[in-house]
């Protein structure tokens, strides 16, 4: 196998983003639209809100899988829409990058305890942003996947019949420890 069969190899393996759906968060329409282009290179889906509140209804009419959020906005800040994300099981898994000019110590505290999963800060930095976006997107897109497959899997009889543990099989106890190990 070569370079170019180990390059396509790593690449099928890799979710397909172009199931995956992103919102844009920013009150600051320059901002939208620099992002918005530099994700273009993903291949998913990207809707925008230019504030809190309209993140919160785009939210509620089409939960997105990853929301790049700015922290300073009129109406509703992204601290308080991360809160109100993490806060409802049916949203709580949506990843959460929060894009920030701030840099005190105690901003990133607040957005940790709020629950977002990553920061990237402004001036943003186009590969810096496709990289962290890209391997969440991944990350979210496979538990997905594990997701759908559902959490119990049972094992066929032959299957757990050969289980062996350092070489020796693995058998049930005898019947006389589980007996003794009944409630009385």
């Amino acid at each position: 196998m070569d370079a170019q069969d180990n390059s396509n190899a790593a690449s099928d393996a890799s979710p397909d983003l172009a199931q995956a759906a992103i919102l844009l968060v920013d009150d600051n329409q320059q901002n939208l639209e620099l992002m918005q282009a530099y994700l273009e290179e993903l291949g998913c889906r990207v809707g925008t809100a230019v504030d809190g509140v309209a993140a919160i209804e785009a939210i509620d009419a089409d939960p997105p899988d990853l929301i790049l959020l700015d922290v300073m906005m009129p109406r509703m800040s992204g601290f308080e829409v991360c809160q109100k994300i993490k806060a409802q099981p049916a949203t709580r898994d949506i990843i959460v990058i929060m894009v920030t000019a701030l840099n005190e110590v105690g901003d990133f505290e607040r957005a940790v305890e709020c629950g977002t999963n990553d920061f990237i800060a402004k001036p943003v930095n186009k590969v810096e942003l496709l990289a962290r976006v890209r391997s969440l997107l991944e990350l979210r897109m496979q538990q997905r996947q594990s997701d759908q497959l559902g959490p119990e899997i049972t094992p066929r009889a032959a299957d757990v019949e050969g289980l062996t543990d350092e070489g020796d099989r693995i058998l049930p106890p005898p019947a006389d420890e589980i007996e003794n190990d009944a409630p009385a």
